[in-house]
């Protein structure tokens, strides 16, 4: 039986090489070693993804590639999904989460990572997808009560739109019964102190950190 380095390493090899059948057969072996599926994800599937974002950053790869990518990582967590849920399921609910991808931005890879990581977590998490428009965050907060509203922004074009949320929000009535938090490419800790949001998440790792600090 291959070690868990092997394993992981195998993962983050499925998701460069854009081997959805690859990512599915990896995920499948690790679920049978008894390798816990956060750790495949993070140090497998993820550290693939951040390594091809960097390339498409670079020019060395283009958005075709970064799709397949992110397809090959769909396609590794759909077969660790069932696992995923049986262990969700014995852990207490620690609340629930909104997320999205904001008004204009159509990537949802990192916003996608963060989401599962959450779940994964014990959140409950509503993801309300990419391009989502700052009126749907706030109809939400409404809805549901969340305890978090988290937007991604890829592009610097877009993160404007962040600021929305926060003044919506406030026209809403509703700016303190929950909490905001921000991430993506371009976002820092600087813009979410700006911007009033509450929490800046830098990775999935760092997000469910900060999220459960600030809610637990």
């Amino acid at each position: 039986m291959a070690s868990v380095e092997a394993i992981i390493a195998k993962a983050k090899n499925a998701i460069t090489d854009f081997d959805d059948e690859l990512a599915a057969e990896v995920a499948a072996e690790a679920l049978a070693a008894g390798v816990d599926p956060v750790e495949i994800i993070e140090k497998g599937f993820t550290a693939g993804m951040m390594e091809v974002g960097e390339q498409f950053e670079q020019g060395t790869l283009f958005l075709p590639h970064v799709l397949a990518a992110a397809e090959a990582m769909k396609a590794g967590i759909e077969v660790m999904k069932p696992e995923m849920e049986r262990r969700k399921s014995q852990t207490k609910n620690l609340g629930t989460v909104v997320i999205g991808t904001i008004e204009g931005d159509i990537h949802s890879i990192g916003k996608d990572i963060v989401a599962s990581m959450l779940n994964i977590a014990g959140f409950n998490v509503v993801d309300l997808g990419r391009d989502v428009q700052v009126s749907a965050f706030i109809e939400k907060v409404k809805e549901l009560k969340p305890q978090i509203v988290a937007s991604s922004a890829l592009m610097t074009t877009t993160m404007i739109n962040q600021i929305q949320i926060e003044e919506q929000l406030k026209e809403a009535g509703v700016r303190d019964q929950v909490k905001t938090m921000v991430g993506g490419a371009p976002c820092t800790q600087d813009w979410a102190d700006k911007i009033g949001a509450d929490i800046y998440g830098e990775s999935a790792t760092d997000v469910v950190s900060k999220v459960k600090a600030a809610l637990l």
